[in-house]
């Protein structure tokens, strides 16, 4: 792998200041996804100036992010945030959760703006990780209703979605339950890693707890073989056997859930997971191989995607040589980038990583953060501008509000617990 210059600008992870600032950016993201709360229960996809699209439908993830991220916001402190996420909680559980399939179990991925399901994309294990994380966020945060939505979410979880066989999750089903898809995907096992380990902290049972740390593991242990295999460069879609799919979607690559090629931000975004699961495991358990497939993905995404163009930014995919394929740049790779360099700055106190980590905030506040109308522009094309070729709008704050959060926490326990515990800095 060709070495990528590393900047020299003066780090900022260690700075008090900087770390004041980080709050004031987390509430000033929470004040923009106030608006997403929907009265009859759910959250709705904002547009660029803070407002619900209804065009968008109520969808399980964006509900369920909002529970997560108001559930970390009233932890935070911060006043209405229990509030927001009690309403979104609404929507996936309780007398009128819309999402809620009451028939078949699990949650739709989206109802309409008459409540009516989606019925056709049928129930996928992405959505139901974040359904997971919502139910373990609420809980750790004593949002009303968190713990019986964490109890259904991992109970529907473990029946229609884990493969304790493969130790990684199945994709997707139909809206019945009755036919499953052949596809498997790298996305969803991802977000079930980042709910399993949320889980594990919201649990009261101790063996439970390390029965999800242990799934979480071997979804993990399945990445590490992947980035070996393939020079940093994860494969995102496989078949039925987990064999992978190199060439899905080459015809559509700026697919929102199934871009072609590699994604270098699911790379930095797996690091900082696996940097995560490392600090959860007792005894260091794993340290000899996720720490340096950590550092393997971090450089590799940065090698292939950073300014890869001759434009800072980072390019959204690549193919397998590393050549860029869509050069759009979405704001939640470079929150990712962000928040792998705090958490791999924090696990080696290597200051490459804080020199990064500093590069990357000069970045988005010349570029992403809107000061004008609140939260970040969520795409930029090739040239730093304004776009929305893949994803119209400012959904939701989950990622950047995150990036704020990492730098000012331990590596474990998560988000959620930490804060309850006072662990912020």
């Amino acid at each position: 792998m060709t070495a990528v210059p590393v900047p020299t600008l003066v780090p900022g992870t260690d700075l008090a200041a900087h770390r004041i600032w980080l709050d004031g950016e987390a509430r000033r993201l929470l004040a923009f996804g106030v608006a997403a709360a929907l009265p009859a229960g759910g959250a709705g996809y904002l547009d660029g100036e803070g407002r619900v699209d209804p065009s968008f439908g109520t969808q399980t993830w964006i509900t369920a992010r909002t529970v997560h991220s108001f559930s970390l916001g009233h932890l935070l402190g911060v006043p209405g945030a229990a509030d927001v996420a009690a309403a979104a909680l609404a929507g996936l559980h309780g007398t009128r959760a819309a999402l809620r399939d009451d028939e078949h179990g699990g949650w739709f991925h989206a109802v309409s703006a008459t409540d009516e399901p989606e019925v056709a994309a049928g129930k996928s294990a992405y959505d139901h990780a974040f359904v997971m994380l919502a139910g373990a966020s609420a809980t750790l945060s004593g949002i009303p209703g968190g713990r019986e939505l964490l109890a259904e979410a991992t109970t529907v979880y473990l029946e229609r979605f884990w493969d304790d066989d493969a130790g990684r999750p199945v994709d997707t089903w139909d809206v019945a339950f009755e036919a499953l898809d052949d596809y498997r995907g790298l996305n969803a096992t991802m977000h079930s890693v980042e709910a399993m380990l949320t889980v594990a902290d919201a649990v009261e049972d101790l063996a439970q707890a390390a029965a999800w740390r242990g799934r979480a593991a071997r979804c993990a242990a399945f990445v590490v073989e992947l980035a070996a295999g393939n020079d940093g460069r994860l494969p995102e879609h496989f078949g039925p056997d987990w064999t992978p799919d190199l060439e899905l979607n080459k015809d559509r690559p700026g697919d929102q859930f199934k871009p072609y090629g590699a994604t270098p931000g699911h790379g930095l975004e797996w690091a900082r997971l696996l940097l995560h699961l490392e600090a959860a495991l007792p005894d260091g358990a794993g340290a000899d191989r996720l720490l340096p497939t950590a550092v393997a993905l971090f450089d590799r995404a940065v090698a292939d995607a950073w300014a890869a163009d001759g434009a800072d930014g980072f390019v959204y995919t690549t193919d397998w040589s590393g050549t860029p394929v869509v050069r759009t740049r979405m704001h939640w790779v470079l929150t990712e980038a962000l928040a792998t360099a705090a958490a791999l700055y924090e696990r080696t106190g290597e200051e490459r990583f804080d020199r990064w980590y500093a590069v990357w905030w000069e970045y988005a506040l010349a570029h992403l953060l809107d000061a004008e109308r609140g939260s970040w522009h969520h795409e930029l094309d090739p040239s730093n501008r304004p776009a929305a070729t893949v994803w119209p709008g400012k959904p939701d704050i989950y990622h950047a509000l995150q990036a704020t959060l990492v730098p000012r926490l331990p590596l474990a326990p998560t988000f959620a617990a930490a804060l309850r515990d006072g662990a912020l800095r």
